[in-house]
């Protein structure tokens, strides 16, 4: 059986992704580089994911700003899995999270309930979002499971969306499908890649 052209690109990217070196130092790079945005400084509302494995890392920069946030007035928001969706978490503490479904911190159960926790997708002004792989046209490649995809196509429009990656998983082109929901920019150590043509 023939691999599609995602399965492809995934299997690449991903592997290079596993390779790459000084992730901790280029990841503080990406998450200084999204929060030196103009888009994230006026934001009221974040969704930022809370990575596992290879991913840009995000923990560092999520425990160094949920003091100063609070401070700021701006909602720090974290996804966790309730069946083939993403629910949203409001995070004021690290200490809120646990391993939960893939081995991704996420919201205690015991917290979840709570009514001052919940988050809409409507809040949200900007959602930092993961993938394996991004091309400069603001395409994503997801690992496949759909968690995303759904979540980003129920964003109030003028959501800003950034994605979040090491160098090494910008590609030329990504193959996309009807569901898949563009970026608006996808950072980098090196660069914040402007994907609207607004």
């Amino acid at each position: 059986m023939s691999l599609s052209r995602k399965d492809t690109i995934r299997r690449a990217v991903a592997q290079a992704r596993r390779a790459q070196d000084d992730k901790q130092r280029l990841s503080g790079q990406v998450t200084e580089r999204i929060t030196s945005m103009r888009q994230y400084i006026d934001a009221r509302c974040v969704l930022w994911y809370v990575h596992v494995r290879d991913e840009v890392r995000t923990q560092d920069a999520l425990r160094g700003m949920l003091v100063e946030t609070e401070r700021e007035g701006k909602k720090i928001v974290v996804p966790y899995c309730v069946g083939d969706e993403l629910a949203l978490f409001h995070l004021r503490r690290w200490e809120d999270l646990s391993a939960g479904a893939f081995g991704i911190l996420e919201p205690c159960a015991e917290r979840r309930g709570q009514a001052d926790r919940a988050v809409s997708v409507e809040e949200l002004d900007l959602i930092v979002v993961p993938g394996v792989a991004f091309d400069a046209l603001g395409g994503r490649l997801g690992h496949g499971r759909g968690f995303y995809d759904r979540l980003l196509g129920s964003v109030a429009a003028e959501t800003v969306l950034v994605g979040a990656a090491f160098e090494c998983q910008i590609v030329p082109e990504m193959p996309l499908d009807r569901h898949d929901v563009a970026m608006d920019y996808v950072a980098t150590p090196q660069r914040l890649i402007c994907c609207r043509s607004d």
